[in-house]
């Protein structure tokens, strides 16, 4: 059928609609790769009572947007969703996506002007993670698009350099019958210079040759100064090491300061604008008192410690709250809690003048909303990865009384749908 493209909504999809009925406007309809006014011939692959999602088989008008992908895979990968669209108009989709979700869910129409944080479009991640089939064929690549089978990948565009040659060794080395059979997953990381890795090797059960698998891997590239082996978790638990050869830790320097990163530990992904992020959350900030929930390694807490005479960082991982104690000055109280419970513990008497919260993708949720606004800080600055789950808890944080001093689109995953803004509020 034809279908004429309104916008794009986050998730990477266009919206269209069905022709109008009796019972009124026509039904959503979602297309991946897309653009907004394009108009396409589509076909429909799924009915659902309130939309459908559909694929565009050609192209019938193109958006003067609309460029050549650099990747020969993209539209079979699931990992980027914006390649088919210059790298301007994808911060001009992520600001109206952002702002249309704050309009929507929190009912905010900003009053301030939405900053736009810009970053080079190609090999700006520091960190990749990759599946590994070693049984029969070797191959080493992402998922398909709405897909769990594997896609081979040779070279990734958005990865950093040295992680493509670490790609490239590897694809070597499986073809070479050297990669153990149990490997399921790789993952790479890069410090700030690209001139060292730490690799990730995730297996689905116990063995007694991951020592033997760490020392294997560590000598397919120099580069590689740390290989740990890790047993695979269920979603949202924290893996168990195996074993581990080299190093289990890199040095990642940004210009503020130098962070301990540990294998298995979460560390910013954008090698080009983890330094702007620190700036956006920790610059003109001062104060008796700061309380950094979702902590992390201590990206911010590490540097809002020159500012305040106190720190309080809580992270609920233990590997990253190892970090985080190593990479804590005097003047900052690792805490390992999770918020929620940190929160319901914390005495009332605490009155932080600085509240910094950069929660998953889950967002922070009615009860760390709860707790926030019980505290009263008079600043709070929210850190978030998802548009829609930063507006939910948005409405409960105005409600309790803040409103928006700033708004930043921090855009550090460029050709993905993904996107990350900086919200200052006052109360």
């Amino acid at each position: 059928m034809h279908l004429t493209i309104e916008k794009l909504v986050y998730g990477g999809d266009g919206l269209a609609r069905l022709p109008a009925d009796e019972h009124g406007r026509g039904k959503a309809v979602f297309l991946p790769f897309v653009l907004p006014g394009e108009e396409v011939e589509a076909e429909l692959a799924e009915q659902k009572p309130g939309f459908a999602r559909g694929r565009a088989q050609s192209i019938l008008q193109s958006s003067p947007q609309r460029v050549e992908p650099r990747c020969p895979h993209f539209q079979n990968c699931g990992g980027c969703h914006y390649q088919h669209t210059n790298y301007e108009h994808q911060l001009e989709i992520k600001a109206a996506i952002l702002k249309e979700n704050l309009r929507r869910i929190a009912k905010l129409e900003l009053e301030s002007e939405l900053h736009t944080h810009p970053s080079p479009p190609w090999n700006y991640r520091n960190r990749t993670r990759l599946k590994v089939r070693s049984t029969s064929e070797f191959a080493i690549g992402y998922h398909r698009f709405n897909s769990h089978e594997l896609l081979p990948i040779e070279e990734c565009p958005i990865s950093s350099p040295l992680i493509n040659r670490a790609i490239a060794s590897f694809w070597q080395s499986g073809r070479a019958g050297t990669i153990p059979g149990d490997i399921t997953e790789v993952e790479f990381f890069a410090n700030a210079d690209d001139s060292q890795l730490l690799v990730e090797l995730y297996c689905s059960s116990d063995s007694q040759h991951a020592a033997e698998w760490a020392e294997t891997v560590r000598a397919i590239l120099p580069q590689f100064v740390g290989v740990t082996v890790f047993r695979s978790a269920p979603p949202g638990a924290e893996p168990r090491q195996l074993s581990f050869s080299g190093v289990q830790d890199l040095s990642y320097q940004t210009e503020p300061a130098a962070y301990r990163v540990s294998a298995g530990a979460f560390f910013q992904v954008n090698r080009h604008l983890t330094s702007s992020l620190m700036r956006l959350v920790t610059n003109e900030q001062g104060g008796e008192t700061a309380l950094d929930l979702y902590a992390g390694g201590g990206l911010f807490s590490a540097v809002l410690a020159r500012s305040f005479a106190q720190v309080i960082a809580v992270e609920s991982s233990q590997i990253s709250h190892s970090d985080l104690a190593y990479n804590s000055p005097a003047n900052v109280k690792p805490v390992h809690a999770q918020v929620e419970v940190y929160l319901k513990n914390v005495p009332r008497r605490a009155q932080p003048g600085l509240i910094v919260v950069d929660p998953p993708r889950g967002g922070l949720g009615e009860n760390v909303v709860r707790g926030i606004a019980g505290l009263q800080a008079p600043r709070l600055i929210y850190v978030s990865c998802d548009p829609a789950t930063l507006a939910r808890d948005l409405a409960g944080l105005l409600k309790a009384g803040y409103r928006v001093e700033q708004a930043h689109l921090v855009d550090l995953f460029p050709q993905t749908y993904h996107l990350e803004s900086v919200i200052h509020l006052t109360r």
